[in-house]
């Protein structure tokens, strides 16, 4: 009996294993400027071992467009991007999408992804 329940018992242990976390740390309101483009930043974590870092490639993701991002500068976990966003916009919704390749038993580096929750940015002024 107890062997049927063991691998519910484990699942919570294993999805915790690989958590992954997106940290928005972009301000929900920004002001106005005339380049029309405003800045992101992300930190990504994650407790998942077999990932490659060297092959992360972020980009910052509004409607069906996606914006590749760079990392920031002495950061090993953090990410930065520019948001486009329209004069006679004044809300523009984003989410960040990270493509990576993690090392698999037995195969060569396989590809996956991770996808951010929706964010909101407010443009404030004119």
């Amino acid at each position: 009996m107890m062997k049927r329940f063991l691998p519910l018992l484990l699942a919570p242990l294993l999805l915790a294993g690989c958590s992954t976390v997106f940290t928005n740390l972009t301000p929900k309101q920004q002001v106005r400027n005339a380049t029309h483009l405003y800045p992101v930043e992300v930190a990504f974590t994650t407790r998942q071992q077999s990932l490659r870092w060297e092959t992360i490639q972020p980009y910052v993701n509004v409607g069906s467009e996606f914006y590749p991002m760079r990392q920031t500068l002495r950061m090993s976990d953090r990410w930065e991007g520019l948001v486009p966003v329209p004069a006679d916009k004044s809300v523009v919704q984003y989410r960040y999408k990270f493509d990576f390749k993690y090392n698999a038993m037995g195969l060569p580096p396989q590809p996956d992804s991770a996808i951010s929750p929706l964010y909101t940015l407010r443009i404030l002024g004119k």
